[in-house]
């Protein structure tokens, strides 16, 4: 049987350029790749085991974490990282027609959020349209001569199209890491631990007294994001990744020890490899 690995699609996203990698760099066999629309639906496909991994962005250089990825791991707790993926992000403008025709542009939110400053530049009067993802908005302007969509550069087979623009990315080392999860716990070693909480109680120094709990350990936090827990106006959910320079015995078991006495709820995805892929 194959190894099923849901992606954000369709064909020639980001995403499947890194689930692709990720399958390689894990020695995944005989795998199957799945196309899904929606980042959640992506995340719920792996967390009801209708497949047996898949591959998501979690956080993005220029615009921070993604938060449909950080929204779905808390609301799903049996998932797990098994490895990341760092992979440079460089955007085209692509078109059936002219730059001076185009009035509006399609693309990802996080897409048109990384190239805000050359459109207001170069298009500032063109709409800007989210998609679900970017190859999504590269069908979409097929045909259309006042429509241009941001995504990779075109592969061989998008006839029709053509690039008006490259790289139209804002910072040159826009980068985007990718994870890899599964609904089973893997006991690996490695060199990053993500975990998520909520604290029992919204009082001065609440977080600063779980944050200490980490540090006294003495571990770095590479990575420290917030999510509204969707139940009241200023309670918040804490992403937090944990650099493993040293090993440490019973780690998760010492988190939870440490942690539970001002946190309500505690995840852990896991302990993990991130490596980086260069164009």
């Amino acid at each position: 049987m194959p190894t099923q690995v849901a992606y954000l699609g369709p064909k020639g996203t980001y995403a499947e350029k890194a689930a692709s990698a990720l399958a390689k760099l894990e020695s995944l066999e005989h795998t199957e790749f799945l196309p899904l629309p929606g980042l959640r639906s992506v995340i719920e496909y792996v967390a009801n085991k209708h497949c047996e991994a898949a591959v998501v962005p979690i956080e993005n250089s220029v615009e921070g974490g993604v938060t449909a990825t950080l929204d779905g791991l808390w609301g799903n707790p049996n998932l797990f990282i098994r490895r990341a993926l760092v992979i440079p992000i460089k955007h085209a403008l692509i078109s059936s027609g002219p730059l001076e025709g185009v009035s509006e542009v399609l693309s990802h939110p996080q897409a048109l959020a990384q190239c805000s400053g050359w459109l207001n530049q170069n298009l500032p009067r063109a709409i800007q349209l989210p998609t679900n993802s970017t190859s999504e908005a590269v069908r979409m302007v097929l045909g259309s001569k006042f429509r241009a969509a941001i995504g990779p550069r075109l592969s061989s087979g998008f006839k029709g199209l053509q690039e008006l623009a490259y790289p139209i990315n804002d910072v040159a080392g826009n980068r985007t890491r990718f994870v890899l999860l599964e609904n089973k716990e893997q006991n690996q070693e490695g060199e990053i631990t993500s975990l998520a909480f909520s604290l029992k109680s919204n009082t001065p120094g609440a977080l600063l007294k779980a944050l200490n709990c980490i540090a006294e350990l003495g571990l770095n936090m590479s990575r420290i994001e917030s999510r509204p827990s969707k139940r009241e106006l200023g309670e918040y959910v804490f992403f937090v990744d944990i650099e493993l320079r040293k090993n440490i015995n019973n780690l998760n078991e010492k988190l939870k020890k440490e942690l539970n006495p001002f946190c309500e709820h505690i995840v852990n995805f896991g302990s993990y490899i991130s490596s980086e892929m260069e164009l």
